[in-house]
C-alpha cells in the first residue's frame, strides 16, 4: 500500500516502512506526526485519487532525526566588470519513518 501525501509544497510518494526527507517540521525527534493532506492512496491495482484530497485517508509518520542537507554554491559575475559574488545556502530537512497509511474509499469535493 502507498500513498501520495503533500508537505512543504511538495508531494511525495510514501509506502509503510520508508524513510523520507521532507521540508523542516517543528517537531522532537521520535514524536509522530500525521499527514491529512493525502492526494492518493493506492494497493496494488486500486487506487483512490482524491479532488483534490482522499476523504479520511492519513498517514502516520515517526520523526527520526533533524539536518541540514549539503551546500549549494552559489556563484555570480560578470565579466570585464569587476563584479564576482560568492554565496552558500544549507537546507534544513527532517527525515520522517512512515508507519501506517489509512486510506478511505471515496474522494472529498
Amino acid at each position: 500500500m502507498y500513498a501520495v501525501i503533500k508537505t512543504g509544497g511538495k508531494q511525495y510518494r510514501v509506502a509503510a516502512g520508508e524513510k523520507i526527507k521532507v521540508e523542516q517540521i517543528a517537531a522532537d525527534v521520535g514524536q509522530e506526526i500525521t499527514f491529512d493532506e493525502v492526494l492518493a492512496v493506492g494497493n496494488g491495482s486500486d487506487l483512490s485519487i482524491g479532488a483534490p484530497l482522499v476523504s479520511g485517508a492519513s498517514v502516520v509518520a515517526k520523526v527520526v532525526s533533524h539536518g541540514k542537507h549539503d551546500k549549494v554554491r552559489i556563484f555570480k559575475m560578470r565579466r570585464r566588470k569587476h563584479y564576482q559574488k560568492r554565496q552558500g545556502h544549507r537546507q534544513g530537512y527532517t527525515e520522517l519513518e512512515i508507519g501506517t497509511i489509512n486510506g478511505a474509499g471515496k474522494s472529498k469535493e
